[in-house]
């Protein structure tokens, strides 16, 4: 991967960070949520608004690296 490459695709993953969840404190807690649902899903665990703010979360990541 090019240089330049890495410096868009930082800057991408830095707007998806600030406008998705105003910063990477929010963000990085959903995604620390998701990781807990992984070890404790079970029916009524979690909320569906919860589980969907983190497959958002996921998808915006996977959105910017795939380009």
């Amino acid at each position: 991967m090019k240089n330049s490459d890495k410096i868009n695709l930082t800057e991408e993953l830095t707007d998806l960070i600030e406008d998705g969840y105003g910063g990477s404190a929010e963000f990085t807690k959903i995604l620390d949520l998701g990781i807990e649902m992984l070890f404790y899903v079970e029916e009524e665990a979690f909320t569906q608004r919860e589980i969907q703010q983190v497959v958002t979360a996921l998808r915006g990541i996977i959105g910017v690296l795939r380009g």
